[in-house]
């Protein structure tokens, strides 16, 4: 039996790989990520082994153990953990982070990434455990944007793609044509409750891939806490970048976005 890697971050996403890897006949052994992978991993797996976020080479001699030779990443680490005392790297991490030229998102990952190719170790596009889930394109939602909030999403669009190129973020929140918030290393729910509350109600959101993007890693992610941010900010519409981003749960999503007025558009930048 072909056998595979999880290596697990935060949310819905890393069980949704894992069930899809499996159906295609992979056994599935995954590192769960402390403190942020989800326990309920652990029943859509073969085998799993949890391990502190900040130990790359216990991660990857976990996964030498069991004989992995491919593996994939899912699930969001958030960058802000680099800066809190209970993680800790390990000496391979450490010499990782101090090879860089900067602690941008691509920079880090790919050190990652380079590091388990060295084990033998090689790192599949995330898309190829979950093609299913991305975007489409369209008004996903019975209710579709005015004409003015079809001119934020386009003009958030273009500013959100270079936000992307900077590899600052991937999400920018508008209203009237004015950048009302950007995301950095808070995330994507903090940037929206951040941005709504600037706006008063009534924001558009748009959430892209970077120019740039590696489908191995940090493909942008929609999914019911984004859409809770969204009705804690008063927000009003919400738009992904087609076939390079991934909608969890559409329809539970969908039909809970109709119910609070939200219009959800896969938007494809043209």
């Amino acid at each position: 039996m072909k056998k595979l890697g999880l290596i697990s971050g935060s949310g819905a996403l890393p069980i949704v790989v894992a069930e899809e890897a499996r159906l295609k006949g992979y056994f599935i052994f995954a590192v769960g990520l402390e403190p942020v992978a989800e326990k309920a991993l652990a029943s859509s797996v073969d085998e799993i082994k949890w391990i502190n976020v900040g130990k790359l080479g216990s991660v990857i001699a976990a996964l030498k153990k069991a004989g992995i030779k491919e593996a994939v990443m899912a699930g969001k680490v958030p960058k802000s953990l680099l800066y809190k005392s209970r993680i800790m790297p390990d000496l391979r991490a450490a010499k990782v982070l101090f090879s860089l030229k900067d602690r941008s998102d691509d920079a880090i990952l790919l050190a990652v990434t380079k590091e388990l190719e060295k084990d033998g170790i090689t790192l599949l596009n995330t898309t190829d455990f979950s093609s299913r889930l991305l975007t489409p394109e369209g008004v996903l939602t019975r209710g579709a944007p005015t004409e003015n909030e079809w001119k934020d999403i386009h003009f958030g669009f273009s500013i959100a793609k270079e936000i992307g190129r900077l590899d600052i973020g991937q999400t920018v929140v508008v209203k009237n044509k004015a950048v009302m918030a950007v995301e950095a290393i808070e995330g994507t729910d903090e940037t929206i409750l951040r941005g709504g509350n600037l706006a008063g109600g009534g924001a558009v959101v748009i959430k892209v891939s970077k120019p740039q993007q590696d489908m191995r890693f940090d493909v942008p992610v929609v999914g019911m806490d984004t859409l809770q941010a969204m009705i804690r900010a008063r927000a009003r519409v919400l738009a992904i970048e087609v076939k390079k981003s991934i909608l969890l749960d559409r329809e539970e999503l969908i039909k809970k976005a109709d119910k609070h007025k939200i219009s959800v558009v896969g938007f494809p930048g043209r």
